[in-house]
Formats: C-alpha cells, sequence, structure tokens
C-alpha cells in the first residue's frame, strides 16, 4: 500500500469478541495509510458482493486458509486476479499459507507489512476442472480424511485437532487404488496412503511439510505419493513428515509437473483446510504467476 490507498478488508462475520479487538487494532494501522472499508462476510456470496461494491486495488481477507482461499476463488471467477493486490491478516487455526510465507502471524504485524510498503509477490495458482483454486496445497488420502476428522474438535483444541483427527482416520483406513498421471504419462497405480500437490510446502499448521521445496514462482505442481499403506509403514511416514524425511523413503514417489490427474476409487481432497466430498477423478493445472500478495 501507498499512502492515501484505500483497502477492503473481508472480516468474518462470526468473529468473537477477543479476535474483533484483534481486527480493530489491524484495521486502525491500515487506516494510516488510507481509508478502510470493512466488510463482514458470513458466506462465499458476502466476499463476491463486497468486490463488487468496492473496486479497491488492496483486498484484505482477515482469517485463515479457508478465507484466503474464498477471495482468491472469488477474484479468479470473476476475472479480477491481475487487476487486484491481495493482503492477509492471519486470523486461522493453521495459517499455513501464511506460515510458509513468511507473513507475520500476529494480526497486527501484518497489517504493518501491508502498510509499511511491502511489494506484493506474484505467486502460482492451481485451477481443478470444477474451475476451484488451490493457493496452498492439496492432498487426496489419508490426509483428507484426518481433517474431516478433525473438523469435529476443531472449536476447542485448535491446533491440536489435527493430530486427533489423524490417529481416528488412521485407524479407519489403509490406502485407496489410485492411478496418478503427471503431464499425461504415468507416475504410479496403486494402493497409495496420500497424493499431495503443493504450491507450497506446509500443511496443518506446520505440522506436515508434505512438499518441502515446492516454489510457488516455479510454474510447476509439486506432486508426492505415499504407497505407505501398511500398519508400521503409515506411522513411519506420519513421523517423518514433519521434517519433510518421507521423501527419502522407498515408499514415496516425488516429481513435478504442469498438470496432475487423479483417478480411482472414491477418495476426498483437502483444498486449502477445506474437503470435498468422495470423488473418482480430478485434475489440476497450475497457472504461472496469477495472482498477487503482499509478503516480506
Amino acid at each position: 500500500m501507498t499512502r492515501g490507498d484505500g483497502v477492503l478488508l473481508l472480516t468474518n462475520a462470526k468473529a468473537g469478541s477477543s479476535e474483533t479487538e484483534t481486527l480493530d487494532r489491524a484495521a486502525e494501522i491500515l487506516g494510516g495509510a488510507g481509508t478502510v472499508e470493512r466488510v463482514e462476510c458470513s458466506a462465499p456470496r458476502d466476499v463476491d458482493e463486497a468486490l463488487s461494491a468496492h473496486d479497491d486495488e488492496v483486498v484484505v481477507a482477515a482469517g485463515g486458509d479457508g478465507s484466503i482461499h474464498t477471495l482468491v476463488q472469488a477474484l479468479h471467477r470473476r476475472g479480477e486476479l491481475g487487476e487486484r493486490v491481495v493482503g492477509l491478516l492471519p486470523l486461522g487455526t493453521g495459517n499455513d499459507l501464511a506460515r510458509n510465507l513468511g507473513i507475520p502471524l500476529e494480526a497486527a504485524a501484518a497489517a504493518r507489512l501491508l502498510v509499511d510498503g511491502a511489494s506484493p509477490r506474484s505467486l502460482d495458482l492451481l485451477v481443478d476442472d470444477g474451475d476451484d483454486v488451490v493457493v496452498n496445497a492439496a492432498h487426496a488420502g489419508i490426509g483428507a480424511e484426518a481433517a474431516e476428522a478433525a473438523s469435529r474438535f476443531k472449536p476447542f483444541l485448535k491446533a491440536l485437532a489435527f493430530p486427533v483427527g489423524s490417529v481416528l482416520a488412521g485407524v479407519r483406513h489403509s490406502g485407496w487404488q489410485l492411478r496418478v498421471e503427471a503431464d499425461g504419462r504415468l507416475v504410479t497405480e496403486t494402493k497409495a496412503l496420500m497424493v499431495a500437490l503443493g504450491n507450497l510446502s506446509g500443511i496443518a499448521g506446520g505440522a506436515a511439510q508434505v512438499a518441502p521445496g515446492a516454489s510457488p514462482r516455479d510454474g510447476r505442481i509439486d506432486l508426492v505419493v505415499s504407497g505407505a499403506t501398511g500398519p508400521v509403514a503409515r506411522v513411519g511416514y506420519a513421523l517423518s513428515l514433519r521434517s519433510g524425511r518421507h521423501l527419502r523413503r522407498d515408499d514415496v514417489v516425488r516429481t513435478v509437473a504442469e498438470q496432475v490427474t487423479i483417478t480411482g476409487e472414491p477418495f476426498r481432497i483437502n483444498t486449502d483446510g477445506e474437503v470435498t466430498e468422495p470423488t473418482t477423478s480430478r485434475t489440476w493445472t497450475v497457472l504461472p504467476r496469477a495472482w498477487r500478495i503482499v509478503t516480506p
């Protein structure tokens, strides 16, 4: 932001009192550089309506990975990714995108980053065959089932909900028969525990470096497929995810591609923290440097 710029600040209409105080302070900091239009949103359509009503170049999402995903999804659908600059005030549970990009996890500090004139970076975007975007990462299999199981515990366990969900998912599932293709070539056709597509490296609030080394500016999808379906292998894979050592395992395949397709028996997908209903096929394509976000 430069002095005198306006900013559209999108907040969660269901925010609690402590979060509202945090937002008030962040909005005050943003106001030091220009006019702040603050709009509360409770559904994706609210984001779309706010974008239609306000033409500010800078649009800031106050929330977690789901909030930034919803904003970028709306901008993509409206054809405005090249016209707007995105900002983020991390207020979610995992805040994976902020962690991966080095954006301060404290909202006031993130607001100061915007005001102090940090330059926006152009990042890649993954888009699937249903026109849904992936900002940070998507993964199918055990990770998606773990996130689905964890959702019921999030309100009171916060970031600790994911390890609980992982245990429950590990008990219920041992793998899915899947075919994975990268740029039209077969990567694997086997029983897989997890298939991950990384635009950036970390997921689960920093608890898993599923695609270590992934760059959001190289025009490539980092693809990681785990065949660790046995009981002992599943535990070993899970333990190695935190440090990224899973890539050294014999039952893990990694490659990069511009397009990835997964087909097979019904599987859920975790996209930027949101879990889909089961599907039997999905294709993702990378759009190089398609959107801009302010980072350190």
